[in-house]
């Protein structure tokens, strides 16, 4: 493999490694994937661009019955900075930010 240097601001890197982490990548693999989706040719698509995938796609399955009667509850501690879910499935290791 070849090493690129890229200059990105502080705000942008932050996202690019909250995503790695949030996926379980490395930045570089991230990094590697996020630049394949978005260059043509890199795959064989039959001349067509490649296909992206959305990392939003089936996001709001949470598996569980009661978001909506609660709404106003869950609304409520992420105002507070609590993600009451996650504290309740004891995954709460840190607290939201704005």
């Amino acid at each position: 493999m070849k090493r690129t240097t890229v200059k990105i601001d502080e705000a942008l890197d932050a996202r690019m490694r909250h995503e790695a982490a949030r996926r379980g990548m490395t930045v570089s693999a991230w990094t590697r994937e996020a630049i394949a989706a978005h260059l043509p040719g890199g795959e064989d698509h039959g001349g067509a661009a490649p296909r992206r995938v959305f990392g939003s796609a089936g996001a709001g399955d949470s598996g569980r019955s009661d978001i909506s009667e609660r709404m106003e509850e869950l609304l409520a501690g992420l105002a507070e900075g609590r993600d009451i879910l996650a504290e309740e499935e004891g995954t709460a290791g840190r607290r939201l930010s704005a």
